[in-house]
């Protein structure tokens, strides 16, 4: 598949523009010389230049790690940091029990990465336009561009709130630019989803050359995200189901079938960031890697060679019982002892090395035959990175139904998700019927980066977290990382509690 080679692709495109990630953001060096005159001039260039921005969306490790797995699991109740103590990755710790402080690299290096995948779209944005090219594949590279961009504007401001406003190359004098209000920035990712949505091919409509680009549907599933974030119910509604009533997506028969590498870019796949084992990645700042990383972190020590980190929760668990049986998605989700780990053997805690978690994730686990041909197999995981399923969109359709008083479409995107596992249909009203599309979000997209933001996004997490430190006004965000406050003279202003 090429977009699992798409940084090679825009290997040039990606030196002209490459830039920190780090604690200098916004100072970009000026492109110059040879390459603006012979640049940015053919379909070829086009193409190269969105493959670059593509490229920023698999970084994990930059320099430090930022999975969204760390702030959608880790920082809930569904998983605790893990790894080999508490020592290990100390300042994820700090961060999960709202101790965190605000000069960690963790978060440094996700506001780095978000916005240069930011620069990287406005670049394509300001230098595409003016080619001359077949106009319709134009228009898609501009609303991957968009998507791109209002990706990693939703990743800043689910985060940290209201950042800058950068929706274009900046000039020197701009470099400190004041934070927007969040008001502001969703309001940017709305138009450009919107006009994204109306450029972008829908998923039939690629090769198979292509498969795994940005779809129209990823930027209708995004937009009902987005809207759900702004409580837009309405219009979340229509927008999730502009991506339903395409019949592009469907769920896969078996649940089981959705995480293993024979299952990546499936029929349920809305959007999926592509990753492969035989890039020939490194450790250090991996700007320009393709392999992933989450498939060491999360796989279990010891015999299993793994770092042992997202370590599920015994109230995760406990989840999957609720109804009186144990709900079959399970299995797929969580690895229990006496469990056989692919081709690494049975999970027994003598054979992760004494470490005593009864419990691993088991979405990106990969079988030691899957390990990369050639190189250090650890920053080469292949497994792509499931971000929106289309039981996420059926469930975000739900949610939004139930709130414009819809509780029959509500409860029929629902059961949809059930029917699959073959459980029974919910039949509730009321407040408990969103209570339970509120619960098949926690079992269905368990340990996929959703919880945490979940909790935020619905006011639940003061009743869920207060225990472990959450305190209402204050931990709904992340803090600022300090290196930018200084980076920018002060123009940046901290978030309240920290």
């Amino acid at each position: 598949m090429i977009i699992k080679k798409i940084s090679k692709i825009g290997f040039v495109c990606s030196i002209l523009i490459l830039s920190s990630c780090g604690k200098d953001y916004l100072d970009k060096s000026p492109i110059i010389g040879i390459t603006e005159e012979n640049f940015y001039k053919t379909e070829a260039d086009a193409i190269a230049a969105v493959n670059a921005a593509y490229a920023t969306l698999q970084f994990q490790l930059s320099p430090a790690g930022h999975f969204r797995w760390f702030w959608g699991d880790i920082m809930s109740d569904d998983a605790i940091k893990g790894g080999s103590g508490d020592n290990d990755a100390n300042a994820l710790l700090q961060l999960e029990t709202f101790k965190g402080i605000a000069n960690t690299d963790l978060l440094e290096s996700e506001w780095g990465a978000d916005f240069e995948g930011i620069y990287r779209a406005n670049v394509v944005l300001e230098k595409v336009p003016p080619i001359i090219m077949d106009e319709n594949l134009k228009a898609r590279i501009l609303g991957e561009a968009k998507f791109i961009r209002a990706w990693n504007f939703y990743n800043l401001v689910t985060m940290f709130g209201g950042v800058p406003l950068v929706d274009h190359i900046l000039a020197p004098s701009e470099y400190n630019l004041p934070r927007a209000t969040a008001d502001q920035v969703w309001d940017l990712i709305e138009k450009d989803l919107t006009d994204a949505s109306k450029d972008l091919w829908l998923r039939s409509e690629y090769t198979q050359a292509d498969l795994g680009r940005i779809t129209k549907g990823s930027a209708q599933a995004l937009l009902a995200k987005a809207y759900l974030w702004r409580k837009k119910y309405a219009e979340a509604k229509v927008a999730a189901e502009a991506c339903i009533k395409s019949n592009e997506y469907s769920l896969v028969p078996k649940y089981e079938d959705i995480f293993p590498l024979f299952g990546e870019n499936n029929v349920e796949s809305v959007f999926e960031i592509q990753y492969m084992n035989a890039s020939g990645g490194n450790w250090g700042k991996n700007n320009a890697n393709e392999g992933s990383f989450t498939n060491v972190f999360t796989r279990a020590r010891g015999t299993f060679a793994g770092y042992g980190f997202n370590i599920p929760t015994q109230n995760f668990v406990d989840e999957f019982f609720k109804e009186g049986f144990e709900d079959p998605r399970l299995k797929s989700t969580v690895f229990r002892i006496g469990d056989k780990m692919g081709d690494r053997g049975t999970f027994t805690i003598e054979a992760t090395g004494g470490v005593s978690y009864l419990y691993y994730s088991k979405k990106y686990f990969s079988n030691k035959s899957e390990d990369a041909p050639f190189g250090d197999p650890n920053p080469n995981g292949g497994s792509n990175d499931r971000v929106i399923r289309y039981a996420d969109v059926l469930l975000n359709a739900a949610e939004a139904a139930f709130h414009s008083g819809d509780e029959a479409t509500a409860r029929q995107y629902l059961n949809q998700v059930r029917t699959r596992v073959n459980i029974p249909n919910i039949s509730f009203s009321g407040d408990q019927l969103l209570q339970a599309i509120y619960r098949e979000r926690r079992i269905e997209l368990g340990l996929e980066a959703h919880r945490y933001f979940d909790l935020i996004r619905t006011g639940k997490a003061a009743s869920v977290l207060g225990s472990l430190g959450f305190r209402t006004g204050v931990h709904e965000l992340f803090p600022i990382p300090q290196s930018q406050i200084q980076a920018t003279n002060g123009s940046l202003t901290q978030n309240p509690g920290y």
